[in-house]
């Protein structure tokens, strides 16, 4: 699985033939396809069935303008689901560090006995047990946007009844908002906590709920298929006519220009395709994987843990 590039960048000449992260793999066989129909016209010169194919470059300069605006619009709306992913991932990261904070530091809650263990913890109460939660939340939002089932995953993080509650559920995300929000009424009904830091501690959860709801957004409202359908035959069919259109200008260099503008063009195309879905597990996604290890790092030092896990680093310039 790779999610993100992570790689410095090379000097000029080793960018032009850099392989890592390019689009070119993914275009390759479209690519060829097109280059071996210029060479084709090329050698016989806009020649079809005995019939000469005259077309003039002018429809294809109007043309050609035309689907560069597109496509750099498509590509805009594209990197704008990109971006917004990334910014409520670190909205989550926040929203789950000030829980933390917030619980650890401006609250004494005595510990349930009906909660167990973290081996790295030892027993613990309910403020680690909303936290665990916090994490957990992480690992289930993110098994929901790429489609996955890994209950081992939250094994650390919940009870036996909480992993068979989640297992159960269609909404496995607003349900452990649901049981630590239901922790921290009882402890508020208890006296355990003050109403005010309850109130604020009840942001973090409102905040978590509304990163879910922006991600299930994301993933679930793509950019219009006849959109995106319009652009990729449209660009499909430029490339294939636009041999007809050169090579009684400039010859034998046709296959090379043709070669030059469709990678422009596929290439545009099949980056938009990327970067639309940016919860996936391509080159160009988002590292989700990272990003959940950051966040157990980050609140198991908060809640004291001697054990940390290892940071995921990159392996071969690709962070998952």
């Amino acid at each position: 699985m790779r999610d993100m590039i992570v790689t410095r960048r090379p000097n000029a000449l080793r960018l032009f033939f850099a392989l890592r992260g390019s689009i070119l793999p993914r275009i390759l066989g479209s690519l060829a396809t097109c280059t071996a129909l210029a060479m084709a016209v090329t050698l016989s010169h806009g020649e079809l069935f005995d019939a000469k194919i005259t077309l003039t470059p002018v429809p294809f300069s109007l043309i050609g303008l035309a689907l560069a605006i597109f496509l750099g619009f498509r590509n805009s709306a594209a990197y704008d689901r990109y971006w917004e992913a990334r910014k409520l991932w670190g909205e989550l990261i926040f929203r789950s560090r000030s829980l933390a904070r917030q619980l650890l530091t401006l609250t004494r809650m005595e510990a349930p006995p009906a909660l167990p263990p973290i081996d790295a913890l030892g027993p613990i109460d309910v403020r680690h047990a909303i936290i665990r939660r916090a994490i957990a939340f992480a690992h289930v939002l993110r098994q929901q946007l790429r489609g996955i089932e890994a209950p081992e995953e939250l094994r650390p993080w919940l009870t036996d009844a909480e992993l068979a509650a989640v297992a159960n559920s269609r909404g496995a995300t607003d349900l452990l908002l649901r049981l630590s929000s239901r922790e921290l009424g009882d402890c508020l009904r208890a006296g355990q906590i003050e109403p005010q830091i309850a109130a604020e501690v009840d942001k973090q959860f409102t905040g978590l709920a509304e990163v879910a709801a922006g991600c299930e957004r994301i993933a679930s409202t793509p950019i219009p298929f006849a959109y995106t359908l319009l652009l990729h035959r449209t660009a499909y069919l430029y490339c294939f006519l636009l041999p007809f259109g050169l090579v009684d200008l400039i010859g034998f260099m046709t296959p090379f220009v043709v070669a030059i503008v469709a990678y422009t063009f596929f290439g545009l195309d099949a980056v938009g395709d990327e970067i639309e879905e940016p919860f996936g597990v391509r080159a160009h996604h988002l590292p989700l994987d990272a990003m959940c290890r950051t966040l157990e790092i980050n609140l198991l030092e908060a809640m004291g843990a001697d054990e940390l896990p290892i940071g995921l680093e990159p392996v071969d310039g690709w962070l998952h």
